[in-house]
């Protein structure tokens, strides 16, 4: 199907269009989302509606941007000494997080039955797309028995204190926990090697990101529909989901938005999940066949001194740069050193196998624990299952449309396929780049080329992470 970006003529108009909408992102991202929400530092405002939780939220321009991060680097935390009110400040802010994080705002609330029988019937749906039609069973199925079993009525296995589903959630969903040991085992199953031998297609990964700060827009405009309010720490929670990196989503509402963090968890992995649902008809509409047939030559052979080192140079820049993403990074990086060092083949191998599918299952058990009715069928959880759908497809498009641009200054051109990997879904969406592929032409592999944007998207989506807790969260 030809689009205006498949047009000779027009290539350059969308490059300069593209670049246009790009920057015009970037800076109102930077200058924050004031949009239906009032300023208390001043007495004039866009809107006279104040959305609750957000009267401490300070707007941030370029320069408080930057200001927040670079107090937030290591190499500033490094020569700079706190002051007791600095350290004051900071246990106040860490204090009132996790006092937000205990508060049940579902708790009491009494839905009508037919909902606890909607949400089963959605369990079924779940359990049924996983094991009948193959979208990722390895999460579907045990989200989806997850979702059928806390919504039995009169079972009470989501109710505290005992409750097996409850137990699983507060033990490692509800915090960092799990999410960590997930990036530990997406370390020890990432192979760098295609991203090394390859760095440009980091350009793929990056661009998927737009789709995380362009989701910004949309909880803005959202806040102008009655009944949803969403604050500026709510919208970076929410905005992760369009890495489509289900840890990450979990890690940074956690931080941000400890209150949102079920439907967040579940709009994120769902989305994951639905990768080849979701995909494959976006890269359809925005590439041509002819560009869908593209052979990329055979990557290099990565030597594996250039293995060993990329992970600790990672863990290092990160260190200096954006602590706040050092715990996402780290243990991706300490996953995927004992995996390329080769003196710990047992700890590899544990991780990668037994400990990641253990994990998967609780992790996958307790984000479906919290598909139920209460806080499921409400006006901003629905809101944030639209705009993480929303966030997932620009972050998809712009990955394609990266590609298509790049392919303008490259003389040996890339299959723009493969940009749609750069979202974070490690590797569901590489696989799924390689299926479009093959479609086409049954002798073109493109597992290996996609590999690369698809691993710079998890690093980009850990880096989106530290920026937003940089910004907001400290």
């Amino acid at each position: 199907m030809d689009t205006i970006l498949n047009n000779k003529n027009n290539k350059f108009k969308c490059f300069r269009i593209t670049a246009i909408i790009c920057m015009i992102a970037l800076a109102m991202s930077f200058a924050g989302c004031d949009f239906g929400k009032k300023n208390n530092n001043s007495e004039s405002s866009s809107s006279s509606a104040i959305i609750q939780g957000s009267e401490g939220i300070p707007n941030i321009n370029a320069k408080a941007f930057f200001l927040n991060v670079w107090k937030n680097t290591g190499i500033y935390k490094m020569i700079h000494t706190p002051t007791a009110a600095e350290i004051a400040q900071e246990k106040a802010e860490k204090e009132a997080v996790e006092s937000a994080a205990k508060i049940d705002v579902f708790g009491g609330k009494v839905v009508p039955g037919w909902q606890k029988l909607l949400m089963l019937a959605i369990g079924f749906l779940i359990v049924y797309l996983g094991a009948a039609k193959g979208f990722e069973p390895l999460l579907l199925i045990p989200i989806g028995f997850g979702t059928i079993l806390v919504n039995i009525p009169g079972a009470g296995m989501g109710d505290g204190p005992d409750g097996m589903l409850h137990i699983i959630y507060n033990a490692g969903v509800g915090n960092e926990f799990f999410p960590m040991l997930i990036f530990m085992g997406i370390g020890a199953m990432t192979d760098f090697g295609p991203l090394i031998a390859n760095p440009k297609t980091a350009l793929l990964g990056g661009a998927a990101q737009f789709g995380v700060f362009a989701t910004l827009f949309g909880v803005a405009l959202m806040n102008f529909i009655p009944f949803i309010d969403y604050n500026m720490k709510q919208a970076c929670a929410v905005a992760i989901i369009g890495g489509a990196d289900g840890p990450t989503s979990i890690y940074v509402s956690a931080k941000l938005a400890p209150k949102m963090m079920a439907v967040i968890a579940v709009a994120a992995y769902s989305y994951m999940a639905l990768v080849p649902m979701i995909q494959p008809p976006i890269m359809k509409l925005l590439t041509t066949k002819k560009e869908r047939v593209i052979k990329m030559k055979q990557l290099r052979p990565v030597s594996k001194a250039e293995k060993v080192l990329f992970p600790i140079v990672l863990l290092i820049v990160t260190i200096l740069l954006l602590p706040p993403a050092a715990p996402l990074i780290g243990m991706l990086a300490f996953g995927n050193f004992i995996k390329e060092a080769g003196c710990v083949q047992r700890l590899s191998k544990t991780v990668e196998n037994e400990l990641m599918n253990i994990v998967s299952i609780l992790l996958s058990l307790g984000v479906g624990s919290q598909m139920t009715p209460e806080k499921i069928c409400n006006w901003n959880s629905l809101g944030i299952i639209l705009l993480g759908l929303l966030a997932f497809i620009i972050a998809t498009a712009s990955g394609l449309i990266m590609a298509k641009i790049m392919n303008l200054f490259l003389k040996e051109k890339i299959n723009p396929l493969i940009g749609s990997a750069g979202v974070s879904a490690v590797p569901m969406a590489a696989r799924v780049a390689n299926k479009v592929g093959m479609a086409e032409d049954p002798t073109n592999f493109l597992l290996m080329h996609a590999m690369g944007p698809n691993v710079a998207g998890v690093i980009g989506t850990a880096i989106a992470a530290g920026v937003f807790i940089s910004t907001y969260g400290m």
